[in-house]
């Protein structure tokens, strides 16, 4: 039913509609509705796309591990369940121990000296001077090359007969080093080169780190008559422990799976002595004429597992600095 009001200035009745019918709570959930309907738009290609790359490949690798593949029932199908033996042969062969121990060796020596020296280098870049950004930005050409540039440049520095390292050496009266030829030394060779590569990423991320600290900080470490080391321990580096941990993390799980730098220079050898994990699984699985890819999945999956370890434990050290 409408109403009639009088105007105060003409006094004419005039009619002012009805209220709308609609309720306060009819139109929330109308709006929660089109909220849900404009999430799951922006999710579904999100949701599509881990399916198809990392859920499909995760599960088909998990299917590999445990069927007993050939060439043939490989392109034909109809591949036999059987269990775990893949993984009872990665771990009772004879290259499981050594590969192991070159993984670990290559992953934590890696890691140990790109954060080392790419936490120098981010705090003396964070001192402003001169070229510092011309630089800070040559540094990062490693990073920014292909890696089989790199590993291909590095291979040709190190080569035993026409290297430049082992022409220098020659020069100053030092005998040459087989680099990529000797047991002893294949295994240094990739890790000088993987840490090269890998330096700039980290005083990228740790120089970000450093610009975010306020300067408040260091000038009251000043007039309490703080030396450099002493602001470095108690101000810089504890402040730093998030972006720290980020960096670390992300070492670990590329460090883990490098393949490229390894098997350009020295393709896991001699011997064995530069193999990993990750270039074991290559091995077994394309390396010969007869493809084993069932142990080749099952040795893929040990890294995933390695890296889901590493990212574990990292959720954990969060929680416990944010208690």
């Amino acid at each position: 039913m409408s109403t009639t009001r009088t105007h105060p200035v003409a006094g004419r009745a005039t009619e002012v509609p009805p209220r709308s019918r609609t309720s306060p709570p009819s139109r929330r959930r109308s709006s929660r509705t089109r909220d849900r309907l404009a999430a799951a738009a922006f999710l579904t290609p999100l949701l599509a796309y881990l399916a198809l790359f990392y859920a499909f490949p995760l599960f088909r690798n998990l299917d590999l591990s445990v069927r007993g593949y050939t060439v043939r029932n490989f392109v034909q199908g109809g591949a036999p369940f059987i269990g775990f033996d893949n993984y009872v042969k990665v771990f009772t062969s004879q290259t499981f121990v050594p590969a192991l121990t070159h993984t670990a060796v290559f992953t934590l020596v890696s890691i140990a000296f790109q954060f080392a020296v790419g936490l120098a280098l981010a705090v003396f870049f964070h001192s402003s001077f001169r070229l510092s950004a011309t630089l800070r930005a040559l540094f990062l050409v490693p990073w920014l090359l292909p890696l089989i540039v790199s590993a291909s440049t590095w291979s040709w520095m190190l080569n035993s007969d026409s290297g430049v390292v082992n022409s220098l050496l020659r020069a100053v009266g030092v005998d040459p080093v087989n680099w990529l030829t000797d047991p002893n030394m294949a295994l240094v060779s990739v890790l000088v080169a993987n840490i090269w590569i890998g330096i700039p990423f980290n005083l990228v991320i740790l120089y970000s780190g450093l610009q975010n600290i306020p300067k408040d900080l260091y000038e009251a470490a000043a007039l309490d008559g703080a030396t450099a080391w002493q602001t470095f321990w108690r101000v810089t580096f504890p402040l730093l422990r998030p972006v720290s941990a980020i960096v670390i993390l992300l070492g670990l799980v590329y460090t883990l799976k490098v393949f490229d730098i390894i098997w350009i220079m020295t393709r896991g050898g001699p011997a064995g002595s530069s193999t990993t994990l990750a270039t074991w699984t290559y091995q077994l699985g394309f390396g010969s004429l007869l493809p084993n890819f069932g142990p080749a999945a099952a040795v893929g999956n040990i890294l995933i597992v390695l890296a889901l370890l590493a990212g574990l434990a990292y959720i954990r050290l969060q929680r416990r600095q944010e208690a």
